[in-house]
């Protein structure tokens, strides 16, 4: 096995994938970037994700980011992005993973969609003792299941998804007494749709679940599922279903009439809302993994990346472009705080200290990695219903409700089911 680099030391002229070096850098560091380029998840998930890193480290190797993230480079060093393909079973994405490290000579690596592919990159990533930040997938356990050194995630867990979706629910449906659920078959949807059935329980007592759909991951099809959720006479269906399977179960649901059958909430719905426009009925719940997109706070960063990714690619930036942006962001100031720390380049080790229990404004909202021993970041979340204004072709969100940081994550320590089935005790929603 490899010794793990510091930043490497590189000639002026390296290549950049993506993003342009300033000049008067000395040093490059190699940025393994990670997500969906191909397939079902790309064009919701994984391309939007990807414009946002080629921003965000276009904008730090040149120093135009906001203040105070203004200085060039991540820990003094210009950024070499290396960008890989997400796409392939849990096995391949590990590979790759080692790949990167090993014979591509990533110093650092942002990224991950897919739940299952953090659940099985986060080992390598400690053995192998490289910073390795999760921009999106959402499973409680990577933290849960054992502490990190090496392994951060500056979105929150999916804890805050089904949380805020079962308070929605709680509050705008005053008289439900019944739910079912479609979530994709693996640790994603399971975890998702298993904590949006305990908050119920504890926020709508009484309310009984009608039917539990699994189709398998990029499935596509959804017929019997929603033939299923059709004759269930659910008030309120709840899925975690993302990218291109979730714009296929709208579209699918919405020719057979579903959302006026019940009340739809979709976790992950901000990612369709410009994709599809007219194409998504009115009056879904729509979740954004956060506050983020048509959810984000105003700020300097946010008015920046709004406009520079609405100006190069003709579209607002959704949640993932925001996790992605986050997690550089994240990864910039950590490495920035252990070089003025150190005086020189920071080591993995420097970056990895650094990185624990750091607390940042980022895009769209206040980034703190409380939990996890702090590896894990908490944040508050946002949920609203959909509407599309046909006069002005924009879609929009309506009846916008925002759940603080307090209200929707475990405290430190606590594990989040357990503290669901407890009753959220300690929760702060005001």
């Amino acid at each position: 096995m490899k010794k793990p680099l510091a930043w490497t030391a590189a000639a002026l002229a390296a290549a950049t994938l993506g993003a342009a070096t300033p000049a008067a850098a000395q040093d490059t560091m190699k940025l393994g970037v990670v997500t969906f380029l191909t397939g079902a998840a790309a064009g919701p998930f994984g391309i939007p994700a990807r414009n946002a890193a080629e921003l965000v480290v276009e904008a730090i190797n040149n120093g135009a980011l906001p203040a105070p993230h203004n200085a060039k480079g991540i820990g003094g060093a210009a950024v070499e992005m290396i960008l890989v393909d997400e796409a392939g079973q849990v096995t391949q994405v590990v590979q790759e993973f080692r790949n990167l490290i090993e014979r591509r000579g990533a110093e650092a690596v942002v990224g991950y969609v897919s739940s299952g592919n953090c659940l099985g990159v986060a080992p390598v990533a400690e053995e192998l003792k490289r910073v390795t930040v999760f921009f999106d997938c959402g499973t409680p356990r990577i933290f849960e299941e054992g502490p990190k050194t090496y392994v951060f995630r500056t979105s929150a867990t999916a804890t805050i998804d089904s949380l805020g979706a079962a308070r929605y629910v709680a509050d705008k449906i005053k008289n439900l007494k019944s739910y079912g659920g479609i979530n994709q078959n693996y640790a994603w949807g399971q975890d998702s749709w298993r904590d949006f059935t305990l908050a119920m329980q504890v926020l709508k007592p009484g309310s009984k679940v009608t039917t539990e759909q699994f189709p398998k991951l990029f499935a596509g099809q959804y017929s019997s599922e929603i033939s299923a959720l059709f004759l269930s006479n659910s008030d309120a269906v709840h899925t975690s279903l993302w990218g291109g399977d979730l714009e296929a179960f709208i579209q699918q649901g919405a020719a057979r009439d579903l959302h006026n059958k019940t009340k739809l909430v979709l976790s992950t719905g901000e990612t369709a809302m410009f994709r599809m426009g007219a194409k998504m009925p009115d009056g879904m719940v729509i979740g954004a993994r956060g506050p983020y997109g048509v959810f984000a706070n105003a700020s300097p960063l946010n008015d920046w990346l709004q406009k520079a990714f609405s100006d190069r690619y003709g579209t607002p930036p959704t949640y993932p472009s925001y996790h992605m942006a986050n997690a550089i962001l994240g990864l910039k100031v950590a490495a920035d705080k252990a070089a003025a720390a150190a005086g020189k380049k920071p080591t993995p080790e420097q970056v990895a200290k650094s990185f624990e229990y750091l607390e940042y404004d980022g895009f769209g909202t206040k980034i703190a990695l409380k939990i996890g021993k702090g590896h894990q970041a908490v944040t508050e979340t946002a949920y609203g219903t959909y509407k599309f204004d046909k006069s002005t072709g924009t879609p929009s969100i309506v009846d916008v409700i925002r759940y603080p940081a307090s209200c929707v994550n475990a405290p430190e320590g606590v594990d989040s089911v357990e503290w669901i089935k407890a009753g959220m005790k300690g929760a702060v929603c005001n």
